[in-house]
């Protein structure tokens, strides 16, 4: 069975390539020529050069090429300019359909990885409740925004395109550096967290992303999203408390401010960002991000359908990001 698993070079799809390798498959990575191939060195892997920003290109790269499942795990977080989020998180995604449409490639099934973030702030009233596949997304970010109009256009396709969309949470582990600069943090004798009302975050290793890929691409059904997590809810300061635990215990200062110091930090975290041309983690969506206080959803899809069974909880989960972290003298 010949896989293509995008954005391979990635946190999240350098895992993946991983998991394919280790279950026999013919693994083809997609990158970029400026990609880095650091977590790719296994000389199994086939590397092919994808440009997402245009479809025509794309049929020319992948004619001759005939591949059983693709994974889309290509995609950005974090952009200096907010249009990109839609050029590459939807266009991309809506090049790379149509290209394989037209070429008429006879997949079995594409499995495209989305974000809970297309949910936006919803069902934020105590009790808090689980956002589930039968609410309304209201994305409150332009990252969750262009992951939307993604998953709008796969389903506009209809039946003939056998699709799969995956809505990971907070997804963390080794090699991952948004959540590895609060750990930096923590080191660093500081922590920091924004907002006085309740706070219910749900987190999944990246392990378990992988674990859910590959089950979608064997028992997935066609149009189905799904749900990650690791099937807990935690509280704004557990992340912090692991994470410090895992570093020796170092003394600290916690700092808890007030959503309207966030949206200082944030505005100009995102006006040096302009100027200097660097992209920053302290940015306008991070900004809602983090002042958004529910995020639950419902795996019960995921386990029923796929077979899905969360392996690290976060204690677990922190302890291997952190140990990698040292290993690799990141911290």
């Amino acid at each position: 069975m010949k896989i293509l698993i995008t954005g391979a070079s990635g946190f999240i799809g350098s895992f993946i390539v991983e998991e394919a390798l280790k279950q026999g498959f013919e693994t083809w990575a997609a990158v970029r020529k400026t990609s880095s191939r650091q977590y790719l060195q296994d000389g199994r892997i086939h590397f092919i050069e994808l440009d997402f920003s245009s479809r025509q290109r794309l049929e020319e790269q992948l004619k001759g090429h005939e591949f059983d499942y693709i994974v889309h795990a290509a995609g950005t977080t974090k952009c200096l300019d907010p249009t990109n989020f839609y050029k590459i998180n939807y266009e991309g995604t809506k090049n790379l359909a149509e290209a394989l449409i037209a070429l008429q490639m006879p997949i079995r099934r594409f499995v495209y990885l989305s974000s809970l973030s297309v949910f936006g702030a919803i069902k934020e009233r105590q009790p808090y409740q689980e956002i589930t596949e039968h609410d309304i997304p209201r994305p409150n970010t332009a990252y969750g925004k262009s992951k939307l109009e993604a998953e709008r256009f796969l389903d506009s396709i209809g039946s003939s395109f056998p699709y799969i969309i995956l809505r990971p949470t907070g997804v963390y582990g080794p090699r991952e550096k948004d959540y590895f600069l609060m750990a930096k943090s923590i080191k660093a004798h500081t922590d920091f967290s924004v907002g006085f009302r309740r706070q219910d975050i749900t987190f999944v290793y990246v392990k378990d992303v992988v674990q859910a890929v590959f089950l979608a691409l064997d028992r997935g059904m066609n149009g189905r999203k799904y749900f990650l997590s690791d099937g807990k809810v935690y509280q704004s300061s557990t992340f912090s408390n692991y994470i410090r635990e895992e570093l020796g215990r170092p003394w600290w200062i916690r700092v808890k401010a007030p959503v309207w110091v966030l949206r200082i930090v944030t505005y100009f975290g995102e006006l040096i960002a302009r100027r200097t041309g660097k992209i920053s983690a302290l940015n306008n969506d991070k900004y809602n991000i983090l002042r958004q206080r529910n995020w639950r959803c419902d795996i019960e899809p995921a386990v029923d359908e796929l077979g899905y069974k969360p392996r690290f909880d976060l204690k677990e989960g922190t302890h291997l990001a952190i140990k990698w972290y040292k290993e690799n003298q990141w911290l």
